[in-house]
């Protein structure tokens, strides 16, 4: 009964900078970083972190980033084996600028992620059973992303997606989909709703829910987090802390979340979960880095009981 995050593998750029550029205007940073990355990366890492044997499948080309990223995954206890070298492409690359205030902005380049297909599609399905928890994002083909979520949902296999980047969803995969974990961005693009209050985010959780969605869950940084299905609603408060680089705070909020639920907690705690893996990935630079571990997850929510 695995976690299986099937998604995209990169190497990050990430510069720090006092205040991110206007266009055209070139601004001097204090420090960068090069490390592993990409959102199924970033996820896959956290799961094996907190405890949960993970799998990850996806691609990377046949270059030097991609032999490094693996190696970093891989001595992670994260199952690499189904990931497929991609001799016709490169290994996807994300740079990343990060400003005082731990905001950010990101240029992706998918690369290999991006020729995900039927062929890694099935490489995910030998390993699903009915305990399993499906991890997807959209940094990969939405196409290939339907087609596994269709064959977990007949297996009784948890799927989860993060809309991230956004963009137009068929209505097919919000049917198989049993939670969905926008942020507020991303929520804006899905429903069109600007997040301001309470009640606009009962609105755009409504507008996903009747596209099809079990659950859907708005990460929302430091004001924490709205989730809503058709039995509970509610916000979990975000837990304090001073935000360092919030660059792959979503990846470990996701993280958290699913390893809750393999381990069959209560939606409620789940998401508490996925809060505070967030909160701790804010304290560090770096997208892999920042992943926390089991101990410092059940230390924050020891002292905030």
């Amino acid at each position: 009964m695995p976690v299986i995050v099937f998604g995209s593998i990169n190497l990050d750029l990430t510069t720090y900078l006092s205040r991110l550029p206007r266009p055209g205007e070139t601004v001097t940073g204090v420090a960068s970083l090069t490390a592993p990355g990409g959102k199924g990366a970033n996820q896959a890492v956290c799961a094996a972190r907190l405890g949960a044997p993970t799998f990850l499948i996806g691609r990377t080309g046949k270059d030097n980033f991609g032999e490094q990223v693996l190696q970093a995954v891989a001595s992670e206890s994260v199952d690499t084996s189904s990931v497929w070298v991609d001799e016709g492409s490169g290994t996807g690359l994300a740079v990343i600028s990060v400003d005082e205030k731990a905001e950010n902005t990101i240029i992706l380049i998918p690369g290999a992620n991006g020729r995900l297909d039927d062929s890694d599609v099935a490489r995910a399905a030998d390993l699903l059973d009915e305990g399993s928890v499906v991890m997807l994002q959209l940094e990969t083909p939405i196409d290939a992303s339907l087609k596994l979520a269709t064959l977990a949902r007949a297996r009784g296999a948890r799927v989860i997606l993060d809309p991230a980047p956004a963009m137009p969803l068929p209505d097919e995969l919000y049917h198989v989909v049993d939670l969905i974990t926008p942020n507020e961005v991303e929520t804006s693009i899905l429903t069109g709703i600007q997040l301001q209050t309470e009640e606009d985010c009962r609105k755009a959780a409504g507008f996903l829910l009747a596209r099809g969605a079990e659950t859907v869950v708005i990460k929302m940084g430091a004001h924490g987090a709205y989730y809503q299905n058709a039995r509970l609603f509610g916000f979990m408060p975000a837990f304090p802390v001073k935000a360092v680089d919030s660059v792959a705070a979503g990846d470990a909020f996701n993280a958290g979340l699913a390893v809750a639920l393999y381990e069959c907690k209560p939606l409620e705690e789940a998401i508490r979960w996925g809060a505070a893996a967030g909160a701790i990935a804010c304290k560090r630079k770096g997208a892999i880095p920042s992943m926390p571990h089991r101990e410092e997850l059940e230390s924050l929510l020891g002292d905030a009981r």
